[in-house]
């Protein structure tokens, strides 16, 4: 199979403006999670609406392509610079890896494990999950969290706790039932994506605050895989920015 990786990158962000070209030991951002999708996949372009993301992207040498700057979403955007990228492709690509472009220490393994999900014909959409094990993971609210079916397909995802656990208190919860959060990224077969970047917004994705709920609410199953490494670590103030250099630069 022939995989496209693509990495939305917006300019505007409501609480870390520019955050792709965030310097990061002397390389933007963007250029982190280029280089460390490229170890995965090896056609990986970002998708900007942005001259000063193009010309950096350009600069270290890598693949961009411009996109509107009408789009709503990473989907949409992915969309777009699919199109563009296969129009002009010799390569006849199978997969759409939606990789985010806000994960600096992004791990290339975890775009093989999302890879392996379309090893399944069936499979149409797939994205990576992570048991939680810590407490006060249930106590963050920017996680996404999941349950599914024994047939490994996402039921519902919420920015409550799911499942909820009888007559005892939250802070006993762990332990009690297994729990699980999304880790953000995803896989799409080429028709599928073109499908669901069409839907209009749905009743649980608005309530949610989450897109997938809108595939789901339309028919379309998502394929979860449980990946090995539970944490993904997004920038998306200053504070993590903050946290993500003092990792990374040692």
């Amino acid at each position: 199979m022939n995989f496209l990786g693509i990495i939305p990158a917006r300019f505007g962000s409501t609480r870390l403006e520019g955050k792709p070209l965030a310097d990061i030991c002397g390389k933007p951002m963007i250029q982190h999670v280029y280089e460390q999708a490229q170890k995965a996949i090896e056609n990986v372009y970002i998708a900007t609406d942005d001259k000063r993301i193009e010309d950096a992207v350009k600069s270290f040498g890598g693949n961009v392509v411009m996109t509107s700057e009408e789009h709503n979403s990473g989907t949409n955007r992915c969309l777009e610079a699919y199109n563009i990228i296969q129009q002009n492709s010799k390569i006849k690509f199978d997969v759409v890896v939606n990789i985010q472009g806000d994960e600096p220490m992004l791990v290339p393994d975890q775009i093989l494990e999302l890879a392996a999900c379309f090893n399944n014909p069936n499979t149409e959409i797939a994205t990576l999950i992570a048991k939680i094990t810590k407490a006060e993971d249930l106590e963050d609210l920017t996680n996404a969290f999941v349950i599914f079916d024994k047939n490994m397909k996402s039921i519902y995802f919420s920015r409550s706790v799911i499942p909820g656990v009888k007559d005892i208190e939250k802070s006993e919860w762990l332990g009690k039932t297994d729990f699980y959060k999304h880790l953000g990224m995803y896989g799409y077969r080429p028709n599928t994506l073109e499908n669901i970047a069409k839907l209009p917004q749905s009743r649980l994705e608005i309530a949610e605050g989450l897109e997938q709920n809108r595939w789901i609410e339309n028919g379309y199953p998502i394929h979860v895989a449980i990946s090995k490494y539970n944490n993904s670590m997004s920038v998306d103030t200053k504070a993590d920015l903050e946290n993500i250099r003092k990792i990374m630069c040692k």
